[in-house]
């Protein structure tokens, strides 16, 4: 059974064939319901009329054997006394239920004594000689006339005759014509129903298989691009501009960004590849001299390597945890007390700055710091400004120098990993294009901005902007 319904497109025609068959069950009982109500007081009225019509006579006093009603042509009469005893019926009546008489033929009535009162209470409303009651009694029953039985929706209404006292009247009317339109009706619902059912399956079928043919193009797109690891190819947009052309779209820039993200992953993997093979060259060349000849062996330079490695390392980690998601640490961090810090001890380095809060990682914090004066010391003249200050609802660290700036048209592309906009300097001087890559980063997951201008002196201006607490 779970297999049968596994699709989308049998689990929507089953709920859409379900609803229908719910909706028609409930409107054919309705109809069913109303015809035969309507049907049934068609009858009673048509009693009601045969039965007001006897009643007129026994007003005007004709006799019970020149009744016209009791003819049998319209349907069973029967007329009762005071004491529900049966004084007139319709001529060959054999059997009758649904009135208050079980006979089928009248009976002399014997002088009621004056002991006999134990009927007197069911009298029916005060009425005046020759008056008819203007409310009337309905109920169901049968009858057989001349040997065909029907059933009957008969009408009582009583009269009130100058010498015979008071009368109650029963009148049928056939409830042939509605047995007969019930039973046609639920007939024709019976076959119908499950035909018109069948129409609906069949069209939601069709209709959904039309509708999630783009889902069925958009999957075997992603199956091709999952075997090919192509991640350049898109899956086919469909002209309709509904939540399928959306979900194609979202799709295609899920794997623009997938694709983004693995390019930059490699050529992450390659520069990296790249940097770390320098230092380690340079390490084990001279490794290798000092083994065959220790007295060229060249300390400083080897320890200059092996730190410049150790740096490189570390900011690979960092790196590879940022793209990871690490989330930074919420703690209040004091940018100004921290812009202190960081300065504290490089020269050259002026700073000025009001007391300024922030939620993030301390020690992430303190990198880009650190970073940012690393790089502005690395190409001023003489003179490094550090300045933190409000700015609205955002913290702004701006950290200036004096020299030759950053051209417009690289102030985006420094902020790349391994980008040097001077290599053989950079590399000369220990950096390996990481720094400003891994401050961009750790800004934007702390909610923040970086970016670089033009300071007041002429040199490269490099903002900080974070969300106060």
């Amino acid at each position: 059974m779970r297999r049968l319904f596994g699709s989308v497109r049998a689990r929507a025609t089953l709920g859409a064939t379900l609803v229908v068959a719910v909706a028609l069950v409930a409107a054919g009982a309705a109809v069913l319901l109303s015809l035969r109500s309507n049907l049934i007081g068609e009858a009673g009225t048509q009693a009601e009329r045969s039965a007001r019509a006897v009643a007129s006579e026994l007003a005007a006093g004709t006799p019970y054997d020149k009744l016209s009603g009791l003819d049998g042509d319209d349907g069973p009469v029967q007329v009762l006394d005071e004491h529900k005893r049966l004084v007139a019926a319709s001529e060959d009546l054999q059997r009758i239920s649904g009135t208050d008489s079980g006979q089928v033929k009248p009976r002399p009535a014997a002088t009621p004594s004056g002991d006999d009162d134990d009927d007197s209470d069911d009298a029916g409303e005060a009425l005046e000689a020759g008056e008819i009651s203007g409310e009337s009694l309905f109920s169901n029953g049968s009858a057989t006339i001349d040997g065909d039985a029907q059933d009957y929706r008969f009408a009582a209404v009583e009269v009130e005759t100058h010498d015979r006292g008071h009368l109650k009247v029963y009148a049928g009317a056939p409830l042939a014509a509605e047995h007969g339109a019930v039973r046609t009706a639920l007939t024709v619902m019976l076959i119908g129903f499950p035909l018109l059912l069948a129409v609906v399956a069949a069209v939601t079928w069709l209709v959904t298989r039309r509708a999630l043919r783009p889902v069925e193009g958009i999957r075997r797109e992603m199956a091709a691009i999952t075997r090919s690891e192509d991640l350049t190819l898109r899956v086919p947009v469909p002209d309709t501009h509904d939540e399928i052309a959306r979900l194609a779209s979202t799709t295609n820039e899920t794997l623009a960004a997938l694709e983004k993200s693995v390019e930059r992953q490699r050529r992450f993997v390659a520069d990296a590849s790249h940097e770390l093979r320098s230092p380690i060259a340079s390490l084990r060349t001279q490794l290798e001299v000092a083994a065959a000849h220790p007295e060229l062996l060249d300390l400083d330079g080897a320890v200059e390597d092996t730190v410049r490695l150790q740096r490189l390392a570390a900011d690979l980690l960092l790196l590879a945890r940022l793209d990871a998601g690490e989330r930074p640490n919420e703690a209040k961090v004091d940018l100004a007390g921290l812009a202190r810090e960081e300065a504290e001890g490089r020269t050259g380095v002026t700073v000025d700055a009001e007391p300024v809060e922030v939620a993030g990682s301390r020690g992430q914090l303190g990198r880009v710091l650190a970073n940012l004066l690393d790089n502005a010391q690395r190409h001023a003249r003489s003179a490094v400004t550090v300045s933190v200050r409000r700015e609205g609802g955002l913290a702004v660290v701006a950290v200036a120098d004096d020299g030759d700036g950053v051209p417009d048209g690289d102030r985006e592309r420094i902020f790349e990993r391994f980008v040097r906009l001077d290599a053989a300097r950079s590399r000369d001087d220990g950096g390996a294009g990481l720094g400003l890559a891994i401050a961009r980063d750790v800004a934007v997951r702390h909610g923040g901005t970086l970016t670089a201008g033009r300071g007041p002196a002429g040199g490269a201006l490099f903002e900080l902007r974070l969300p106060l607490v």
